[in-house]
């Protein structure tokens, strides 16, 4: 068990990809997308995190809504869909992603053991209210923190401070946990004890920022915090 982690008096986690499963919006609609789906969803999770991370080379922001909005809009030009319903159809699903399975039990152990929880995530707050709320899981956490009140995205530092402006705890004192290998450095860079959560079993994008601890998924959580 690694000291910083179990030393943590909060868990932060990252909302897509960490909590929820981004690619459950077109896996629903797979059907009236046809043989393309998985290309699609794969090409929209990477023109997303790139759009953002070249607005943040421009100083241009906009809510993470109108980016991933921007991303579907290329990926179904690149594949040739142009049927306005589909785009309609994938950004309503956005707003509702399914949970990651172990995620329900994972966060009640927790809050039972008396952790605090918070989510700080890209996603503005009208994408996460509603997603957080049809997940049922709205009640665990203390703080859901949008990036919208930095005016910035990951991974810029004004965007991890939000959790020692809103929760009150230092940097030393939080546990991070983000699939995102680049966010989970980054995090690590900015001074929190931080868990990559390595879902796709990749390999690391050796960046700045040492993680403490790498796990397959969220059920591997509870044993490095030291909880029963």
């Amino acid at each position: 068990m690694s000291r910083a982690i179990a030393g943590a008096e909060i868990c932060v986690f990252d909302a897509y990809g960490t909590l929820f499963d981004f690619n459950s919006a077109v896996a629903r609609h797979r059907a009236a997308i046809g043989p393309k789906a998985d290309a699609l969803a794969d090409l929209w999770r990477a023109k997303q995190i790139q759009y953002t991370w070249l607005r943040n080379s421009m100083g241009a922001y906009d809510p993470f809504w109108q980016v991933t909005g921007e991303a579907l809009d290329h990926c179904l030009a690149v594949h040739g869909i142009a049927d306005a319903s589909v785009r309609e159809t994938l950004m309503s699903a956005y707003l509702a992603l399914d949970p990651f399975p172990e995620v329900p039990a994972l966060l009640e152990r927790l809050k039972r053991a008396g952790k605090r929880l918070a989510i700080l995530s890209n996603g503005n707050p009208e994408m996460l209210a509603p997603m957080v709320e049809a997940s049922g899981l709205a009640d665990r956490f203390e703080a859901v923190l949008s990036v919208d009140e930095a005016l910035v995205f990951k991974p810029d530092q004004r965007v991890y401070r939000l959790v020692e402006q809103r929760c009150g705890v230092k940097p030393d004192k939080v546990c991070f946990l983000s699939s995102n290998c680049w966010d989970a450095h980054g995090a690590a860079h900015f001074g929190f004890a931080t868990v990559w959560v390595n879902r796709a079993r990749a390999p690391d994008d050796n960046l700045p920022g040492k993680t403490v601890a790498e796990i397959a998924d969220l059920s591997q959580l509870p044993s490095l915090l030291g909880v029963s």
